[in-house]
């Protein structure tokens, strides 16, 4: 008897030495399989290794320096821009921005083309001092511009410059990191970079009486009145604005005219060496811009057509100021720069269907668009 139950002893013993080897072998082999995941997943995604530590997002050493040469290569090709030669020390001038016409500009293509603002550069064939991040001086022509979306397009005699890419200001989104570059309050302060989010998208703002600008992306990035005309980026260095203006009775509440509006006029410049401008001849407001007009004006989409041109293309097509355009061939439209966007792309001569909404009812009328000078 004693020597069975000292052979069931024994048998016990080597089922649990078996148990406790095979659980010992488990563990050592997981950790070892943990341990090659995450040092495979670190060295996929070097750049992507954001900690967290009591709540609060740490950027990698790799991260932060990727973005800190993303914003190098960006403020290379953000320009200083003047209406007078003489630029004089603006940080001691009252109003200097006025006096002397100071802002920022954005080199959009290597062979001298720049992307500013017009209340910046002045209109179509004016001219406008530019200087480079390089300290060089260059006599620009403003080749094109667009007082509604206060944007224009300058062209100087430089080539091999570095220059911007755009991104999609269709696809930001409330939230994301941006970052502004300009001159804030002179050329003393020249590529001023500030960062902040995008505080929310499609704004529009009075400017001034029955002046108004809409689809604008809002911001909490400080800009000054000189950065007008610079680039308003993400972190992966992609332009999706322009700043252009700030609302002075509130602290971080900046404006910037979204990238896709212009996008058109540069890709034209870019295959053919000029832009030959179409225009459909009106003007209208988005909703959002409606309350500050009329608060009996009421519709669910589209844009109101509140000025038609008396001797632009569709004073005579069949077109009423106050109806609404919900789409342009068969393109549905929800803000006036979509449709600007959408002509940029065609040429004079182009015939485009509006659909419109008149009393409650939808028409159909065509028109030939005209060439803007």
């Amino acid at each position: 008897m004693a020597g069975y139950k000292m052979n069931r002893f024994k048998d016990l013993l080597k089922a649990t030495g078996i148990v406790l080897l095979i659980s010992i072998v488990s563990i050592l082999m997981y950790d070892i399989y943990i341990n090659i995941e995450v040092d495979n997943y670190q060295k996929d995604n070097k750049d992507i290794t954001a900690t967290r530590t009591s709540g609060e997002i740490q950027l990698s050493e790799n991260e932060e320096t990727s973005i800190v040469d993303i914003i190098e290569n960006v403020s290379d090709a953000t320009v200083g821009i003047s209406k007078l030669k003489d630029k004089g020390t603006s940080i001691f001038a009252d109003n200097s921005t006025k006096q002397l016409g100071l802002g920022t500009g954005v080199i959009v293509l290597e062979n001298g083309y720049i992307l500013s603002n017009e209340h910046v550069s002045g209109a179509k064939y004016s001219s406008c001092y530019v200087t480079t991040s390089d300290g060089k001086e260059y006599t620009g022509t403003v080749i094109w511009s667009d007082e509604n979306v206060d944007l224009s397009i300058i062209k100087i005699n430089a080539t091999n410059l570095p220059y911007v890419s755009l991104g999609n200001s269709e696809q930001i989104k409330i939230g994301q990191s941006v970052y502004a570059i300009g001159n804030p309050i002179g050329f003393e302060f020249q590529r001023t970079v500030t960062n902040g989010i995008i505080s929310a998208k499609n704004r529009a703002v009075k400017i001034e009486d029955n002046v108004y600008m809409s689809d604008l992306i809002q911001t909490d990035a400080t800009i000054n009145p000189g950065n007008s005309g610079g680039p308003l980026i993400t972190n992966t260095g992609e332009v999706i604005g322009i700043n252009s203006v700030k609302i002075n009775s509130a602290e971080g509440i900046g404006f910037a005219i979204p990238i896709n509006v212009v996008k058109p006029v540069i890709e034209k410049i870019k295959q053919n060496g000029n832009f030959e401008e179409a225009t459909i001849g009106i003007f209208g407001f988005d909703k959002e811009v409606i309350p500050y007009l009329d608060s009996a004006i009421e519709f669910d989409n589209g844009i109101y057509v509140a000025q038609i041109s008396l001797d632009g293309p569709s004073a005579n097509s069949g077109l009423k100021v106050g109806d609404v355009i919900i789409s342009i061939d068969e393109y549905v439209v929800d803000k006036m720069n979509e449709i600007r966007e959408y002509i940029y792309e065609k040429n004079p001569g182009d015939t485009v269907s509006l659909r419109v909404l008149r009393n409650k009812k939808e028409i159909d009328i065509s028109v030939v668009l005209g060439r803007k000078s």
